[in-house]
């Protein structure tokens, strides 16, 4: 860039008390808010055209310039869903198609700062979530002294669908996937803007809970964006789990039967559908649109790209938590017993039935809770560290988070994400105790610490031991992150390993 374009972007940069705070970017002028931290927030840019119309189910195109300033004090609106789970809280304008929107918080005053930068992806399953979810706010980490950003994707059948007449008229020959697509421009943007707003481009962490951290695996090996980033948070779970993403035949497969289904076979038909009767036709069909191997975005099969170091090699934070299912799952209405827990592994594992209770040792409420942890999302976030400890050689940090919300019971599935992103605050529905408050700001500081070095662990914090490969050299190491936190050896190495020589569909 010429030095009067940085100039220009860093007296465009300046903040005070008195002006909202302007940054150029290169699709045009933007003006954000002034946050009393001293961040500077930008809510709602456009990182990608609408992909509304013919757009529909096509890769992310460029995002118009726009003249004058845009005000970008409000979030966009979210990526088209229905109301799927109970705990997601929107601060966004409505729902709709033209949602490929992004949210920028900065702590830099100049341009000239180059301070790292973390993209979080949300998560819900591909079918839910936004980049406004309080839960995700960028402001916490901003004070912290990194430019953070929230990235809306395409979600459940228009961010998913794969069908022969679209992989026919892809100049890559495949479909799905959009979603992620979606996240790898807004990477590209970030590479291309993330400088105007005091971000180094070259030093770009991505993360993300549940789908946002299966998102984070995929990234890591999709051509478009590995050579983007330089390091990478998961927080429970991977696309490296029991169940590998469909391939491109069978995803197209159940995509033209789903069409047929509505009535709709010919893709012209299909894109002239409303959405909103789109959306509700794929959640009456019962399917659930996801993640393929689709040969473009995810070349191979996820397991085999890590195995043969195909990933980007970055460092590496992840983890799940100690209760992502629940032994109700597998008794249902029944009182838990040997029996009938012996019952349930018969069904699944068949002659490999006793070595499944061996590998699920202790107690049978215990052993279920395991079980139903691991099957959902615990296995997945297992194989991704541990394949990308033994290929990467770069850094890996495991944790094991076990600390309940208030009232609650056990380490459910995504409750450690206020907790690590410093918004506790946000979460009005649980009395927070200072006991929350603490593991929080040591989670944040861990994150943080990782975002810049690519290493959690710093001043005042319990050592984080690199996690190593169990397989290799002894126990697994990891943090259990609670209260107290405190690093120790993996226990779940026997299940684990049973579940890979096994158990993998």
């Amino acid at each position: 860039m010429k030095k009067t374009g940085l100039l220009l972007l860093s007296s465009m940069l300046a903040v005070s008390a008195h002006a909202a705070p302007q940054v150029a970017t290169a699709n045009g002028m933007a003006e954000g808010t002034l946050e009393a931290s001293g961040v500077a927030s930008y809510k709602g840019i456009p990182y990608a055209a609408p992909p509304v119309g013919q757009l529909r189910w096509k890769a992310p195109q460029p995002a118009a310039k726009w003249q004058g300033v845009l005000k970008a004090d409000r979030f966009g609106a979210r990526c088209m869903q229905l109301p799927l789970y109970g705990d997601m809280v929107f601060r966004s304008n409505g729902v709709s198609e033209d949602c490929l929107f992004l949210n920028v918080w900065t702590p830099a005053r100049s341009a000239q700062e180059k301070l790292p930068v973390l993209v979080y992806f949300y998560g819900g399953g591909f079918a839910a979530g936004d980049g406004s979810e309080p839960r995700y706010d960028g402001e916490s980490m901003a004070a912290k002294g990194i430019v953070t950003l929230t990235v809306n994707y395409r979600l459940n059948v228009f961010g998913f669908l794969a069908h022969p007449a679209l992989s026919k008229e892809a100049p890559h020959r495949s479909s799905g996937n959009y979603g992620l697509m979606d996240q790898a421009a807004a990477l590209q943007w970030v590479k291309q803007n993330i400088a105007a707003f005091g971000g180094d481009p070259s030093r770009v962490t991505i993360a993300g809970e549940s789908a946002g951290s299966y998102s984070v695996s995929a990234q890591m090996i999709n051509p478009q964006a590995k050579n983007l980033i330089a390091g990478a948070i998961g927080e429970s779970g991977s696309l490296l789990g029991l169940n590998e993403p469909a391939s491109l035949e069978s995803a197209e497969q159940k995509g033209a039967g789903f069409a047929r289904s509505i009535g709709a076979p010919a893709l012209a038909t299909l894109r002239k559908l409303p959405a909103q009767k789109l959306l509700e036709s794929a959640q009456a069909s019962g399917i659930w649109f996801s993640a393929i191997r689709d040969g473009y975005v995810i070349p191979r099969a996820p397991v085999a790209m890590y195995e043969a170091g195909q990933q980007a090699r970055v460092p590496l934070l992840a983890g799940w938590n100690s209760q992502e299912g629940h032994y109700r799952q597998i008794f249902k209405d029944n009182e838990p017993s040997e029996a009938l827990f012996a019952e349930h592994l018969q069904n699944l594992y068949g002659d490999k039935a006793a070595a499944a209770r061996l590998a699920y040792g202790g107690e049978v409420k215990q052993a279920a809770t395991h079980l139903a942890s691991d099957l959902f999302i615990g296995h997945g976030a297992w194989k991704w560290i541990d394949t990308h400890a033994r290929t990467s050689g770069k850094p890996v940090y495991r944790y094991y988070y076990t600390h309940a919300r208030p009232g609650q019971e056990g380490a459910a599935h995504a409750v450690e994400i206020e907790y690590a992103l410093g918004n506790l605050a946000t979460n009005k529905v649980y009395a927070w105790t200072a006991e929350d408050y603490a593991l929080s700001a040591q989670m944040q500081d861990y994150f943080a610490n990782f975002v810049k070095t690519g290493n959690p662990n710093g001043a005042g914090l319990p050592e984080w031991p690199q996690a190593g490969n169990g397989a290799a050299s002894g126990p697994a190491r990891l943090m259990r992150l609670g209260v107290p936190s405190a690093a120790a050896s993996a226990d779940d190495e026997a299940r684990q390993r049973f579940l890979d020589a096994g158990a993998r569909r």
